[in-house]
C-alpha cells in the first residue's frame, strides 16, 4: 500500500468514479499525513468494536441496520465534505495493514469488515445498490418475465414462509448457484430448483456479502505476505510501531486520574474492592492479600488501576509496603519496589503519567505460572470462572449466560454480563475498561443510596 511510505504528506481526493460504497479492491495513489493514517484507524475501529460488541449481544438485523448507521455517522465525519470518502478508504486500507498480521486478527477483521460492508450496502438507495452490483462484475442476469411466470407460485410460498412481500409482476430475482448464498439456503429464505436459488433483490445482500468476504480474504492474505517481506522491516522507526499497537488500541477514555468520584482512601479499599473491582482486579487484590506479593505484571495491573480509581501516590506506597513487607521486609521494599510505584505516577524516570491498562490490554497478556495478571475469563478454567463468580455473587443463571460468551471467546461481553447480574441493570455501551465498570459500578452504587436531609 503506497500511502504508508509517504511521511506527513497531504490528501488528495479519490476518483469520484468510485461507486458510493466502495469494495477496496486496490489501495489508490492517495498521499497522507502520518497523524492521519492513525487517527483515521482509529476512528474505524470504534466502528468495528461497536458492530462487534453488538453481534455479541445478539441484535437484531434492524437493530444492527441502525447501530451501524449510529457508529458510522458519530465516527467517520470529516470537516471537509470531500475528504469523508478518502478517510473511508484510507481507514480501511490501514486497518488491513494492522489486521493481516496473524490468523485471529485476520478473522476478526475479516468477519467486522464484512458486516460493516452488509449493513452499509442495506442503506444504500436501490440505484446504489445496482451500482455495487454492476461493480462486482457478476455473471448473474435478472430472471426473464416468462421464468418468473413459471416459478412464481414457489416464490410466493418462500416469501409467505419468512414474511417477505409477495413478488409481483415488476419483481427483480437474480438467479444464482445456491452454494453463493449459503446463509439464505440455510434460513430456508430462497427457492431452490437444479442448484440454482432464486435471489430477491432484498435479499441480494447475502450476495455481495459473500463476494466481498471472499475478495477481502484473499486480499489479507497478500497483505500479510508483503508485511513480512517488505513492509514491517523497512517501515521499522516510524509506521511498524503504529501498526503494531493499532490492533489492541484502545479507544475511550484513559483513566489516568480518578476525578469523577474523587479519592479512595485506604481504609475504604477492602470495601469497594468487593463492591465494584472487576474480576480481574479482584483476582489480583485477594492474592495479593493472600500471598503479600504479585509478580511485574500483575503490580502494573492492579497499580496502575488503583490509580486510575482515585488511590494517592502517599496510600499507594502505604498500601503495598504494607503487603510486601510482610513477605520481603519493608527495607527491601524500599530498596526495590517503591521506585516502580512512584514511576507508575510520573514521579521518576520520564515522569510519564502512565494510564491503567484496558480490556484489550489485559486479554492480549499471556500469564505464566505463578502470575495473576491477564484476563480470568480468559485464562481461568471453567471450574475457577464459576467458583469466583459465585464469590462475586452471580446466581447460577447468570453465571450460566456468563460462561456461554467465555466459550465464544467474547470475554468482554462475559464481563458485562457479570457486572450486569451483580448490579441488577444492564450496561448498554459493554465493559471496555476495569475503571470504566468501576466507574459505572460506583454511580449505580451512589443512586442506590438515600440522601439524608440536612
Amino acid at each position: 500500500m503506497e500511502i504508508v511510505r509517504r511521511p506527513q504528506l497531504k490528501s488528495t481526493a479519490i476518483d469520484r468514479g468510485v461507486p458510493t460504497l466502495p469494495l477496496y479492491r486496490s489501495a489508490p495513489s492517495l498521499e497522507v499525513r502520518l497523524e492521519d493514517f492513525e487517527l483515521y484507524a482509529i476512528d474505524r475501529l470504534r466502528v468495528l468494536t461497536g458492530i462487534s460488541d453488538g453481534l455479541s449481544r445478539g441484535k437484531r438485523p434492524e437493530e444492527m441496520e441502525k447501530l451501524v448507521a449510529e457508529l458510522w455517522k458519530a465516527n467517520m465525519r470529516h470537516p471537509q465534505a470531500s475528504e469523508v470518502m478518502n478517510k473511508d478508504i484510507i481507514s480501511h486500507f490501514v486497518l488491513r495493514l494492522v489486521y493481516c498480521r496473524t490468523e485471529d486478527l485476520r478473522k476478526w477483521f475479516l468477519s467486522m469488515e464484512t458486516a460493516l460492508f452488509r449493513y452499509r450496502f442495506r442503506l444504500q438507495t436501490a440505484e446504489a445498490q445496482r451500482a455495487v452490483l454492476a461493480e462486482f462484475q457478476l455473471p448473474y442476469k435478472a430472471v426473464t418475465t416468462s421464468e418468473f411466470e413459471v416459478i412464481k407460485d414457489k416464490l410466493t410460498l418462500v416469501a409467505r414462509s419468512i414474511n417477505q412481500t409477495l413478488p409481483t409482476a415488476d419483481a427483480i430475482f437474480y438467479k444464482v448457484p445456491f452454494q453463493e448464498v449459503p446463509e439464505l439456503v440455510a434460513g430456508r429464505r430462497v427457492f431452490l430448483s437444479d442448484g440454482y436459488a432464486y435471489v430477491a433483490m432484498n435479499q441480494v445482500v447475502s450476495l455481495v456479502a459473500t463476494q466481498f468476504r471472499s475478495l477481502l480474504s484473499k486480499a489479507l492474505t497478500l497483505t500479510n505476505r508483503k508485511w513480512m517481506s517488505t513492509i514491517r522491516e523497512q517501515e521499522k522507526d516510524r509506521l511498524t510501531p503504529i501498526v503494531e499497537a493499532l490492533s489492541t488500541s484502545y479507544v475511550g477514555p484513559d483513566y489516568s486520574v480518578g476525578r469523577e468520584f474523587g479519592e479512595v482512601s485506604l481504609k475504604d479499599i477492602d470495601n469497594v474492592a468487593k463492591s465494584s473491582f472487576p474480576l480481574c482486579m479482584r483476582h489480583l487484590f485477594d492474592k495479593l492479600r493472600e500471598d503479600h506479593h504479585l509478580k511485574h505484571w500483575g503490580r502494573m495491573q492492579l497499580g496502575l488501576f488503583l490509580k486510575g480509581v482515585g488511590l494517592k501516590l502517599d496510600d499507594a506506597l502505604a498500601f503495598w509496603k504494607a503487603e510486601f513487607s510482610q513477605k520481603v521486609g519493608a527495607e527491601r521494599f524500599d530498596k526495590e519496589y517503591a521506585y516502580s510505584i512512584r514511576h507508575n505516577y510520573g514521579k521518576e524516570g520520564k515522569r510519564v503519567d502512565y494510564t491503567p491498562y484496558s480490556c484489550q490490554k489485559i486479554i492480549s497478556l499471556t500469564p505464566s505460572v505463578g502470575d495473576h495478571h491477564g484476563c480470568p475469563y480468559r485464562h481461568f478454567s471453567e471450574e475457577n470462572i464459576r467458583a469466583a463468580l459465585c464469590k462475586m455473587g452471580v446466581n447460577s443463571g447468570g453465571v450460566e449466560d456468563v460462561m456461554d460468551k467465555v466459550r465464544h471467546k467474547h470475554y468482554q461481553l462475559a464481563c458485562t454480563l457479570t457486572f450486569e447480574a451483580i448490579h441488577g441493570c444492564p450496561n448498554d455501551a459493554g465493559i471496555n475498561h476495569p475503571n470504566q465498570y468501576f466507574s459505572d459500578s460506583q454511580k449505580i452504587l451512589k443512586s442506590k443510596v438515600p440522601s439524608t436531609a440536612e
